[in-house]
């Protein structure tokens, strides 16, 4: 039976395709030879993964207040998902879906959180643009995505078209050209990790509705 394609997996492939429609050779050629180096690294491997003890947090939401993750999982478990910043469409179409499910995921008794290297007032705008519900965080200097191993060094030609198109030092508030995967996990309230979605590649990303079902199992 032929899996039915969720609303989310549309709107990435749609964007996959109109990036490749409009890009020039040039720019399709070093991301892809980004994607390359990033897969030639054990990042994968060396991620936290389903079994490992969650490393705890203690991190900032939009609005400057102290989020800690042991708190957070006295009430229930947690779906961890990190976005690369508020300038990636990919990320966007994802937070978007993620809102959406976000009342499905919450019946679970589960708390949905969101974390990128963004600096607070630039997460605030992508929580306001989004109008999104749950806690956006900001992990600068990417210390908490280092702890979860997922974080990554953009190749120079890669850092240079994201700087030159919209400011990436400003995004993240450093000049490291550094990104984590976009990762999800949920982690039980014995602060062990369930569920673990990695891929090297930013256009694929954990499904909404997948994390529901996953959370109704439990």
């Amino acid at each position: 039976m032929e899996k039915i394609q969720s609303e989310q997996s549309k709107a990435l492939e749609a964007k996959k395709i109109n990036f490749e429609a409009n890009a020039d050779d040039i720019t399709k050629k070093i991301y892809q030879e980004g994607f390359d180096a990033l897969n030639e690294t054990d990042i994968i491997e060396k991620a936290k993964k389903v079994g490992d003890i969650a490393p705890n947090f203690t991190l900032k939401n939009a609005v400057g207040k102290k989020a800690v993750l042991k708190d957070y999982l006295k009430e229930g478990p947690v779906v961890l998902v990190w976005y690369r910043g508020g300038w990636c469409p990919y990320c966007n179409i994802n937070l978007h879906h993620l809102q959406e499910e976000l009342p499905n995921i919450e019946a679970q008794g589960a708390k949905l959180v969101a974390i990128s290297p963004e600096l607070p007032d630039k997460s605030m705008t992508t929580a306001e643009k989004h109008n999104l519900k749950f806690e956006v965080l900001s992990d600068v200097n990417n210390k908490v995505a280092k702890e979860y191993g997922v974080v990554f060094k953009l190749t120079d030609d890669v850092a240079e078209i994201y700087n030159k198109k919209f400011s990436l030092k400003d995004y993240n508030g450093n000049d490291s050209n550094e990104l984590p995967l976009a990762a999800t996990y949920i982690i039980n309230t014995e602060g062990k990790i369930i569920y673990a979605f990695l891929d090297t590649d930013y256009k694929k990303r954990a499904d909404p509705s997948e994390i529901t079902d996953f959370l109704k199992k439990m």
